[in-house]
């Protein structure tokens, strides 16, 4: 079976819907802009964590201007947990700036502006563009570098490659289903140290099994 023909795509989006039939965003928002908070503040850090300091953070700074406003030492105290706090706070300060600036306040919904916005990557455009805006688009983190790596989808750690590579493979309608999809399989199942192979779909199949 080549891994990266019609059949296998298939077989790999049905073995997605047995083990993450309802993929959702695990990070806590309410609006565009919250979400774009949230998906900085995530780099090489846990949901979980996010969602803990977002719970208060939110509660009094949920706007482009609250951000832009606040000083930066006293958003970098706030955001203190989450790891690399003097660049997500100098990125959330920037972001916000720019939305106010060029945007009229709002967090734009198209993938090339928010490609423009301070701090703004690939993948935290992906992810907003997805979630918050409804498009298909196709992120790449930790997460789904290592599934589509181990599942032979990919052979490479480059995240813009792997990306490129599974938006040839799989259907654009199915981006961003198979993202969560991804992320949620990697985070729960397919982890990083001590992958659930015996519980996994693919554990017959997966290039990579421990079985």
């Amino acid at each position: 079976m080549k891994k990266n023909d019609v059949d296998y795509a298939k077989f790999v989006m049905d073995g997605l819907d047995i083990m993450v039939p309802e993929p959702r965003c695990e990070l806590e928002h309410r609006t565009p802009f919250e979400l774009l908070v949230a998906v900085i503040l995530s780099a090489q850090c846990t949901d979980k964590r996010v969602n803990q300091v977002t719970q208060e953070l939110f509660k009094t700074h949920n706007t482009p201007k609250d951000f832009a406003q606040i000083p930066l030492q006293e958003l970098e105290e706030k955001i203190h947990s989450c790891g690399f706090y003097h660049n997500k706070a100098k990125a959330i300060k920037s972001a916000s700036q720019d939305i106010l600036n060029r945007f009229h306040g709002e967090v734009p919904d198209n993938f090339d502006d928010l490609l423009t916005l301070a701090g703004v990557g690939r993948k935290t455009a992906n992810v907003v563009m997805a979630v918050a805006f409804g498009g298909d688009a196709l992120a790449v983190d930790t997460h789904v570098a290592r599934v589509s790596n181990r599942l032979g989808l990919v052979k490479t750690s480059e995240p813009l490659k792997i990306e490129l590579e599974l938006c040839k493979i799989f259907p654009k309608n199915k981006w961003s289903k198979l993202h969560y999809q991804m992320v949620l399989f990697g985070r729960y199942t397919c982890k990083a140290m001590k992958p659930d192979c015996e519980n996994c779909v693919f554990n017959r199949t997966c290039p990579s099994s421990r079985i």
